[in-house]
């Protein structure tokens, strides 16, 4: 009785489980994002007239209200710079950003990190590799986000590779490392099943490709047809001699 009745909450916590997460990474996100609307509509307040000022405080209570505003500012944002006049002030508040102390230092290196990820003509995340970490015969599953340049390159002799390793079941934390290219063996996966693959700690395996069973299909048919090759001889007799007429 007390197996079986660990295996039913087991099961009903398995169902559960990633359910509640959820609900409670969005939940986290919306206090944030309802937390910086509210206190930019209590600087808002400061200044408007004081008879608009409560029906202006007053939306800090509608749910929802901040998380439709900020994709809507994301989405005019995104309209807006996607346009000549845009682009040229994008260029101009980079350029004053860069010039402010301390604040250049950050804003340039979140910058390059966030254009690398989430530009489409970025490099990074786009394939899953095979590679042995953290010593020779132990294999992981890590990312490419380019190759080595500058300073780095100069000193490789080989193509190398940079590489993102990530952990698990946190794959927000992780290493990096340059590898050489023959060192490295390309997955057939795509980069969101590899994810899967290492949050579930490689419980989570993803199904073949085509590419790989085209592979595996490869390396059978040569024994195939070996062994479907016909014997223009005939059957052999005992005494080694052909059994063809004439």
């Amino acid at each position: 009785m007390g197996a079986s009745l660990r295996k039913y909450l087991v099961a009903g916590l398995l169902v559960w489980l990633p359910l509640a997460i959820t609900v409670w990474v969005l939940s986290q996100v919306l206090d944030v994002v309802n937390g910086v609307f509210g206190s930019l509509l209590a600087a808002l307040a400061l200044v408007m007239p004081a008879s608009l000022r409560e029906g202006l405080l007053g939306l800090q209570h509608v749910p929802g209200l901040g998380l439709v505003i900020l994709a809507g500012g994301l989405l005019a944002t995104g309209v807006f710079v996607a346009n000549i006049f845009g682009q040229w002030l994008l260029t101009q508040w980079d350029r004053l950003m860069s010039h402010i102390p301390i604040v250049k230092s950050i804003y340039s290196s979140v910058k390059q990190v966030s254009d690398t990820l989430f530009s489409s003509s970025g490099n990074a995340f786009r394939e899953a590799v095979l590679v042995q970490y953290p010593r020779a015969g132990s294999w992981t599953i890590a990312f490419v986000t380019g190759s080595p340049s500058g300073e780095v390159a100069r000193h490789l002799e080989d193509e190398h590779l940079s590489l993102y390793v990530p952990t698990t079941p946190n794959p927000t934390s992780g290493f990096f490392l340059i590898v050489p290219r023959a060192d490295v063996r390309p997955l057939h996966m795509t980069v969101d099943e590899a994810l899967k693959y290492i949050i579930s700690m490689g419980t989570v395996a993803p199904l073949p490709h085509a590419g790989e069973l085209a592979h595996a299909s490869q390396a059978v048919a040569p024994a195939v047809a070996l062994d479907a090759k016909p014997n223009l001889r005939g059957p052999a007799d005992p005494a080694g001699q052909s059994n063809r007429p004439g």
